[in-house]
């Protein structure tokens, strides 16, 4: 569980995690731009005045996590519903920036499929 590609892999999504959760809170990386609908929903979430907040704040959380390797199995179940709602996003309203969030998909896929055994008592 502990082999190199895991710890890359782990470390890869922490710092993924952390600075697109950064970047919600301060802008500081240059994105594309979005679609009509992609922008009009950011738009609404931004209006909220917390929800972009929670979600970057949760971000961030599960990022510095992952680095410091502190409830890792824990951290990926919480990563799942975030990481499919990054998907789903892209899938449905920005499919020309999808390739960052199959890639987190992809990395809590494989990073849950390591730590698999940890799970097995929520399933019996």
């Amino acid at each position: 569980m502990n082999s190199q590609f895991t710890k890359i892999v782990r470390i890869l999504l922490g710092l993924i995690l952390i600075a697109f959760g950064a970047n919600k809170l301060y802008s500081f990386i240059p994105l594309p731009q979005p679609s009509p609908e992609a922008a009009s929903f950011m738009e609404s979430l931004a209006s909220t005045g917390y929800v972009l907040t929670i979600v970057a704040v949760f971000e961030i959380l599960i990022g510095l996590l992952l680095l410091v390797k502190k409830w890792v199995p824990f951290v990926l179940l919480l990563l799942v519903p975030l990481s499919l709602n990054i998907l789903f996003f892209h899938l449905f309203l920005d499919v020309p920036s999808i390739g960052t969030a199959i890639l987190v998909v992809v990395m809590n896929g494989i990073l849950l499929y390591k730590h698999r055994m940890k799970y097995k008592p929520l399933f019996v």
